[in-house]
């Protein structure tokens, strides 16, 4: 009512002010006031109306055919949505992911110093004096260098949505706390390239630890590859790939009979690595099989014509797979077994190696992990398992030579909120020679990770 004489009143000013007036120019001035003021209260009600109206948002236009379209403009920022449930799906969009990570270590014994911020068996000294690492037992270790930031990007086109990965962490190869790449990926449809986890390799099994080196008798490498995933049904695919390749030598002998001449050799590969798996999942864990056929090869870079030469044919099968138990809680476990495919293992030996007569030969490598993780309640879990890589030595090489390595760990984690873990580790390790010496490492490790 009090809106109704505010209007009643302005009415009135609009038609003269409120001056005396006679009786007669009294009431026209009501009834146009009266008339003035039924008409904004039309106006207001249809106004009213319009807004309660639901907005219908306008169809976005259809997909060119042609060419990729690209350029398309990034509407978001966020957190890991899934694609199906993103919105806008006809517009790009980034995600930025990572983890802020510290490792307060206590090592009792001694490992390489590049390597003091992780427990890597075939870093672990022998021989003392000489290997790297030798001196006195014991050491503390604050580390950063798990800490790592990506980014992933998901880009439509008309032939379908382009996802990209890049992301590194701060291990770097040095020992220092610098960018080490980890991922640099884009895939469109059933094709992959790029740099990202082998083909060959189950990341899936890797144990719920905190230690950054992991089992050592696991398949763990990334590797720059063209892949093809031909066939995605009902939890079971099929992927090939085409990854590059490398030949991890060792001269043995040779390089104590003419070590001038030993130094010359290097890797020779024309070819790239070939690999291919089966996975099948569901509800239950899932199984994998993986196989890789590959061309190693080696030449003397101090002769004039790159002789001796040669290449020798790597084969493997990585059998891997979990099995979930006690709700969230899973047994983890794999198989590896080939010949000069330890390039591919996470830690240890050699895929060329001089034998009889000093002639190259394959390496046979080893390797097996078996793990638990268990789940106390939602903020609690353990861990606790055992791995080994180990290599059928040849004739030609040193007594030095890797023989095999063996890791080991236990802990309890504990997740106070969703984004932070924080808990106690055990690591133990074990480094063999060829001559059967051995030295082992332990240590604790506490760590807290946040991620985003």
């Amino acid at each position: 009512m009090r809106r109704l004489l505010t209007l009643a009143l302005t009415a009135l000013s609009l038609c003269g002010g409120v001056q005396a007036q006679t009786n007669e120019q009294l009431k026209q001035m009501l009834d146009q006031a009266l008339k003035t003021i039924d008409d904004l209260k039309g106006r207001v009600q249809a106004l009213e109306a319009e807004q309660k109206k639901p907005v219908v948002a306008a169809a976005p236009a259809a997909a060119a055919s042609g060419p990729l379209q690209w350029g398309a403009p990034v509407v978001s920022v966020g957190t890991r949505a899934e694609d199906a449930k993103t919105p806008d799906a006809d517009k790009a969009r980034l995600e930025i992911y990572g983890q802020v990570m510290l490792d307060g270590i206590y090592d009792a014994k001694r490992m390489n110093p590049d390597y003091s911020a992780t427990l890597r068996p075939s870093q672990i000294p022998v021989n003392c004096p000489g290997d790297a690492g030798c001196g006195k037992d014991g050491n503390w270790v604050f580390s950063a260098r798990q800490s790592s930031l990506g980014l992933r990007s998901f880009i439509p086109t008309s032939w379908g949505l382009v996802k990209t990965d890049l992301s590194f962490d701060l291990f770097g190869s040095d020992g220092s706390t610098s960018i080490h790449w980890l991922s640099i990926w884009a895939e469109l449809d059933k094709f992959g390239v790029g740099q990202t986890y082998s083909n060959f390799m189950d990341i899936d099994v890797f144990p719920n630890t905190i230690d950054y080196w992991g089992p050592s008798g696991m398949v763990f490498v990334r590797n720059p590859q063209i892949r093809y995933s031909p066939w995605s049904q009902d939890g079971m695919g099929i992927a090939l790939a085409l990854e590059a390749p490398n030949s991890a030598l060792d001269t043995g002998k040779i390089s104590e009979i003419s070590p001038d001449f030993g130094a010359g050799f290097t890797g020779w590969n024309r070819l790239p690595d070939l690999t291919a798996a089966w996975r099948m999942g569901g509800d239950w864990g899932h199984v994998r099989a993986a196989g890789i056929l590959r061309q190693v090869g080696y030449q003397n870079t101090l002769t004039p014509d790159g002789n001796p030469s040669g290449h020798k044919t790597g084969y493997g099968l990585n059998l891997t797979g979990t099995l979930k138990v006690f709700g969230k809680s899973q047994f983890n476990a794999g198989l590896t077994w080939g010949e000069a495919i330890a390039s591919y293992m996470n830690d240890g030996g050699v895929d060329l190696a001089p034998g009889a007569g000093l002639r190259a030969e394959t390496v046979q490598s080893f390797g097996w992990l078996a793990y638990y993780n268990h789940w106390w309640t939602d903020q609690w879990s353990s861990a606790i398992g055992f791995s080994q890589h180990q290599q059928d030595n040849t004739e030609g090489q040193t007594a030095t030579a890797f023989r095999r390595g063996s890791y080991g760990n236990v802990n309890v984690l504990y997740y106070p909120w969703k984004n932070v873990t924080t808990g106690l580790e055990f690591v133990w390790g074990e480094l063999e020679q060829k001559d059967g010496q051995s030295a082992t490492d332990y240590r604790l490790q506490f760590s807290t990770k946040v991620t985003f």
